[in-house]
């Protein structure tokens, strides 16, 4: 399962790490926030930091390592400066300073996943099933450190979280120093240019795809167990729901390779947002019914695992050599940044008036306009249109 290729295992484990962060610090920053009796207004604005800085800072570390040509200089300085950012957690409780040290430890920490995404593409040559393959390890270090996380401060209280949380931060700025540089090409003569490969037709039906499949998502991250609570639905069961939904994801980016095998990339992007479209639907009417929750966790497979493999791929096809981790970042600027924003923040204004029955509603047919909008303009071509 881990991968032969050394390059590739140094990847591997910086997924793993990557996002065993992501699974220690998501779960637990807003308890010991409030732990340490940090206003809700300002613990809303602190957990928000990470989301908001994906909006620009993506942007803007993908056009510097695609203006330079030194991708593993920028993950290497993304790896240093977010250690540094997070550690300033160990010898300051104060919120203010709190503030400063994420605002500053997520705008590096914004440059990373790119420069990983395009680099490992590259090595793949735009092979959507290998990249799942090594995907699989993110998932796997997710799940791993929310129950780890769990027995650490069960154990050791919330208030030690900051020991945690610098010591997952500091493997991954480890192993940036061992993942392969595939370098970003120049642009060449002839190339086309980032503003032209946006305004093309397929390129933003995908971007606007992806940011109404974020802002659905967004959606399902921020209120799916507030959602199950107001049907009482129990913590616990709340819990392996979401553990569920997270090993379906690693079983699906497992098979994804037999997939592409056998299906073009459009069919397979069109099928997971038509399966968005029933999720959310499923959530937001059954959530009294376990049987139904369940099948609704079980399809978080299409609805992240396949939506985010094609994405990938489509990016390394769509935008040329000389703009790849540009289009990397702006998969995740459009996705992540934008639409995972608009989408928490306007569930939080609509979700007393409309209730979560309704607002899951609305995520569905947010997934159906994505889907009409691909199914449209999104068309598989077999060339790189831009390489």
């Amino acid at each position: 399962m881990f991968p032969s290729h050394p390059g590739l295992r140094a990847i591997a484990a910086y997924y793993l790490f990557y996002y065993g962060f992501v699974g220690v610090f998501s779960p637990y920053w807003g308890p010991y926030l409030r732990a340490l009796g940090v206003s809700m207004a300002m613990i809303g604005l602190m957990t928000s930091l990470p989301q908001i800085n994906r909006i620009y800072a993506p942007a803007l570390w993908g056009w510097l390592a695609d203006r330079t040509g030194r991708r593993s200089a920028i993950l290497r300085l993304a790896g240093l400066g977010s250690l540094a950012g997070f550690s300033t957690l160990l010898f300051t409780q104060d919120a203010d300073w709190m503030f400063a040290a994420i605002l500053i430890a997520s705008f590096f920490w914004s440059a990373a996943l790119p420069q990983v995404e395009a680099t490992t593409m590259s090595i793949l040559k735009g092979d959507s099933g290998g990249y799942a393959r090594l995907r699989i390890w993110g998932s796997v270090g997710f799940i791993l450190a929310t129950l780890a996380g769990g027995y650490f401060v069960d154990h050791w209280g919330v208030q030690a979280l900051p020991a945690l949380v610098v010591g997952i931060m500091a493997g991954v700025a480890i192993l940036a120093w061992f993942v392969p540089d595939a370098g970003a090409s120049r642009k060449q003569e002839g190339s086309a240019g980032l503003r032209e490969i946006l305004y093309r037709r397929e390129v933003m039906a995908l971007l606007g795809g992806c940011l109404l499949i974020g802002a659905a998502h967004g959606l399902l991250m921020g209120f799916y167990s507030i959602h199950l609570d107001e049907h009482h639905v129990a913590k616990r069961a709340m819990g392996w729901l979401w553990s569920l939904g997270v090993v379906a994801e690693i079983g699906l980016f497992w098979c994804m390779t037999h997939l592409t095998g056998r299906f073009r990339l459009r069919s397979l992007y069109l099928f997971a947002m038509s399966v968005a479209v029933v999720r959310y639907l499923m959530i937001g009417w059954g959530a009294d019914w376990m049987t139904v929750l369940v099948a609704a966790q079980l399809l978080h497979a299409f609805t992240f695992a396949v939506h985010h493999a094609v994405s990938i791929a489509y990016v390394h096809r769509f935008f040329g050599a000389a703009h790849r981790t540009q289009g990397q970042a702006l998969y995740i600027v459009f996705t992540f940044g934008i639409g995972g924003s608009l989408g928490t923040l306007l569930t939080g204004w609509f979700w007393n008036d409309l209730g979560g029955n309704w607002m899951f509603t609305m995520a569905s047919l947010v997934s159906l306009l994505a889907l009409v909008i691909c199914w449209r303009w999104l068309k598989d071509t077999a060339e790189a249109l831009s390489a």
